[in-house]
């Protein structure tokens, strides 16, 4: 009698130990609801247009005014050179001189053949008009007369082609021959380059095409310069390139320096016209998708998952072109603990209404 009361008491104090120790999936349950039904202390900004304006910064490369390879433009060989390395020439300097000695015998030759030619012609004329030749043999000798002259004009042509003539003013680049060198027309014998006027050039994203003008003040930094030049739009290409789309402009250096060379390369850096009304978010309040980018709102205690679309970024902000408007309350705080609909409640506005 006394074993069956105990054996009663012990499955008794069993019974309630069990109610008081719930199962592992209940206290789990418990514990997500919890979690779900739990409201998050959280900083927001509160999204206000402002005034920002925008810098564009792409590589450009620095170009001579004009620039020019010297080359023969008949073979023969040198017997003289102009070419200081490094001076400044005027146009029409004669930079090289050809041997000529042969083309000048042929032209002495040629003018001889054309007086006696002429003389020849001279006469036959007078006899033409007294019916003493043919019309045919008169045109025989004015024929001759006519091909000696073309044939002198071709010896004179030769004979200009023998002088290497800068084609305009500009500073003379490094000689790559020596008097006595047999030259041709494939051979390089300096390059000219006009520094006095300096141009640069660079490619802009397609969707800046119609904010670039001519006449616009852009600034660029080199390597030998880091103060940055001003330069000035001169030209902009007429159509996009495909291949990039981008769009090739021109500008020109408005106080050119001598520490800018051709073929530099800058930086350059284009400032827009401002947008009074452009809306702004921390960086920090962006959250990156594998296809996009979200920003958390504040709706009546909710949070609110976005999909925006950014535009430029500045030191600490982003611009948002899509998703957001004037007013909405965004969550700069604790993003990676949130959850499409979680419960969240204001601790803190980083930019309150002055």
């Amino acid at each position: 009698m006394k074993l069956e009361y105990g054996s009663t008491l012990l499955l008794l104090a069993f019974t309630l130990i069990a109610c008081d120790n719930p199962s592992p999936s209940a206290a789990k349950n418990d514990k997500g609801g919890n979690e779900k039904n739990k409201t998050m202390g959280v900083q927001v900004y509160i999204v206000r247009p402002e005034s920002f304006a925008e810098t564009l910064e792409v590589p450009g490369n620095i170009l001579a005014n004009e620039t020019v390879e010297i080359h023969p433009e008949i073979s023969g060989r040198i017997v003289a050179l102009n070419l200081q390395e490094g001076k400044t020439v005027e146009k029409g300097t004669v930079l090289a001189k050809l041997y000529d000695g042969d083309l000048v015998a042929q032209l002495r030759k040629l003018e001889v053949q054309l007086q006696l030619a002429q003389k020849t012609e001279e006469r036959q004329a007078q006899l033409l008009k007294v019916q003493g030749i043919s019309q045919q043999d008169y045109d025989i000798s004015l024929l001759q007369v006519n091909n000696l002259k073309a044939d002198i004009g071709i010896i004179k042509t030769s004979l200009e082609k023998t002088e290497i003539k800068a084609p305009f003013s500009g500073q003379i680049g490094l000689k790559n021959i020596s008097v006595g060198a047999y030259v041709t027309p494939a051979l390089v014998l300096t390059r000219i380059n006009q520094t006095n006027i300096l141009k640069v050039d660079f490619s802009i994203p397609e969707k800046y095409s119609a904010r670039i003008k001519l006449g616009q003040v852009i600034n660029l930094i080199t390597a030998s310069n880091a103060e940055g030049i001003s330069a000035k739009i001169t030209a902009v290409d007429p159509s996009i390139i495909e291949n990039s789309r981008s769009l090739l402009v021109r500008a020109q250096l408005i106080t050119p320096s001598k520490l800018v060379l051709p073929g530099s390369f800058a930086k350059i850096r284009i400032s827009f016209e401002p947008d009074p009304n452009a809306l702004l978010v921390p960086a920090q309040a962006i959250l990156p998708q594998a296809r996009g980018k979200k920003i958390i709102v504040y709706r009546n205690g909710i949070a609110q998952f976005q999909d925006v679309t950014t535009g430029v970024r500045s030191a600490e902000k982003i611009q948002i072109t899509e998703g957001l408007t004037v007013g909405d309350t965004i969550v700069v705080t604790g993003l990676m603990s949130l959850r499409p609909e979680s419960k969240i409640t204001i601790r803190n506005v980083l930019n309150p209404q002055p």
